[in-house]
This record gives C-alpha cells, sequence and structure tokens, in this order.
C-alpha cells in the first residue's frame, strides 16, 4: 500500500481556512494567517483537505517511505 500525504502549494493559498475545518487529525494550520502549512507527520493522506479546498491547490503525493 502506497502512503500519500497532502502538499499545499502556498504560493496560490489564500488561507480561508476550509481544509482546517476538514482534517481528521489536525495536520494542518495557517501561520501567521498566510498560506496553509501541512504537518506531514500528523497528515494521513486521506485527501479531505484536497477535496474541500475551494482552490484545488493541495494535492495528493506519495510520501518517501
Amino acid at each position: 500500500m502506497t502512503k500519500r500525504k497532502a502538499v499545499v502549494n502556498s504560493k496560490d493559498c489564500v488561507a480561508c481556512g476550509c481544509c482546517i475545518k476538514v482534517c481528521p487529525r489536525n495536520a494542518i494550520s495557517i501561520p501567521k494567517g498566510i498560506s496553509a502549512k501541512i504537518d506531514r507527520d500528523l497528515c494521513v493522506g486521506c485527501g479531505k483537505c484536497a477535496k474541500e479546498c475551494p482552490a484545488s491547490i493541495i494535492e495528493l503525493e506519495v510520501a518517501e517511505q
């Protein structure tokens, strides 16, 4: 089974917070209100944040093992 992790394209993030509301592991924060940041240690790769993002700037990538 391949592990996935969410990744934010920070230059396009508008810090709306939609992703934070749906993350089941509280792995997402918006430091200084600038853009979302994902804690890769907490992220389980469920993809809920990517589906919820209105700007479609969160993607799931294969995580290094």
